[in-house]
């Protein structure tokens, strides 16, 4: 019975994420807002839509450590497991912008996501300044596509089809049930979902923070495997990566943001195993973003095959921690002390060889 209430909660995130990017985007794209914005912030936060769904119910149900886990396992997952699947599929494409500007502005979300969280907590205000900053982003986002070239604006535009005239997702009504009852399969699908991660915790022996920095993690993600995968199988390896950069900021500023402000003045306690482990993780995958782009402007296939074996190096380790498995020792040695040094030294070896951040020509 837990497992089918897990994988009911499951298509139903899914479910209620496509119907409310479907019915948002055609009643934008009907008020005349072009597909790039559309693009960057409705299809932004309809993929996030899942994780701000689960976080904010688990905060609400008492389950903060299954808040915090399942955004910091998310953005994990999306850079190291969907990025390095979409550059096995086919080498990545990354647009000059997300250089200089969006991989730049998740690190800093993620470091202020540390500095917020030093005392233990998110608490109501920590909530309102992540979700602030959510808010301005997106308004940046939108002023800054007004200057975006037409290749960028067709990209989308491929991607975001307005409704066909005369189709059945044309008319205003149309769109506004999709919008509400994909909200409504959101609500019913997180509280499912985190109803059966808390039994499935209790069953395993594990804490509710590694079900949520694993299964919950996995399961909130699937809108942004399946949108990098679909990209990078159809060729449009510069969506493919701008959707996941993109979750991610969108991940910390509006779904903690969130979670902040509905925990009133009891806050999201923040663990000391979360911020002693799984939050630098996080910034380090973040960080490791910048090298891995910069040199060349694409993600190669042998990259994004290191990017899957870390995960699933962070999955085993997690794993053998909570079973405290006696070659926890060894296994932790092992990463630190050489896999993990002989990536980075190969990481600097080639952004040396690259001397400069790329320019904007292809």
């Amino acid at each position: 019975m837990t497992i089918l209430l897990f994988i009911g909660g499951l298509v139903g995130l899914i479910i209620g994420a496509e119907l409310l990017v479907r019915g948002a985007s055609k009643l934008a794209l009907s008020f005349g807002i072009s597909p790039l914005v559309v693009g960057l912030t409705i299809v932004a936060f309809g993929t996030s839509a899942p994780e701000m769904a689960v976080s904010v119910g688990a905060v609400l149900d008492g389950r903060t450590d299954i808040a915090i886990g399942n955004v910091v396992g998310s953005n994990i997952l999306n850079v190291l497991f969907i990025l390095g699947v979409s550059a096995l599929i086919t080498p990545l494409v990354v647009n000059i912008q997300l250089i200089r500007q969006e991989v730049p502005i998740m690190i800093g979300a993620s470091l202020l996501l540390l500095a917020l969280g030093l005392d233990g907590k998110l608490s109501f205000l920590d909530g309102g300044i992540l979700f602030g900053l959510m808010i301005a982003y997106t308004v940046f986002l939108i002023v800054q596509s007004r200057k975006e070239t037409k290749a960028a604006h067709d990209e989308y535009a491929a991607e975001v089809k307005p409704a066909v005239p005369g189709g059945w997702d044309s008319k205003l009504p149309v769109q506004l049930l999709l919008i509400v009852v994909g909200l409504a399969f959101l609500v019913i699908g997180s509280e499912w979902l985190v109803n059966a991660s808390v039994t499935f915790a209790k069953a395993l022996g594990v804490s509710d923070l590694v079900i949520g920095l694993t299964i919950v993690a996995a399961g909130t993600s699937m809108p942004e495997v399946a949108t990098s995968i679909t990209a990078a199988l159809k060729g449009e390896r510069d969506i493919a990566v701008g959707n996941v950069v993109g979750s991610c900021t969108f991940n910390i500023l509006g779904c903690l943001g969130l979670s902040g402000i509905v925990s009133g003045d009891l806050g999201v306690a923040m663990s000391a195993a979360i911020l002693n482990f799984d939050i630098w993780v996080m910034i380090a995958v973040a960080l490791a973003c910048l090298p891995v782009f910069m040199t060349g402007r694409e993600i190669a296939r042998w990259e994004g095959g290191v990017f899957v074996l870390y995960y699933a190096a962070y999955i085993i380790y997690l794993i053998m921690a909570s079973q405290q498995h006696d070659a926890l020792g060894m296994f932790s040695t092992a990463m630190m002390s050489f896999v993990l040094p002989l990536t980075m030294i190969t990481l600097v070896v080639m952004l040396l060889k690259r001397g400069k951040l790329p320019d904007s020509t292809p």
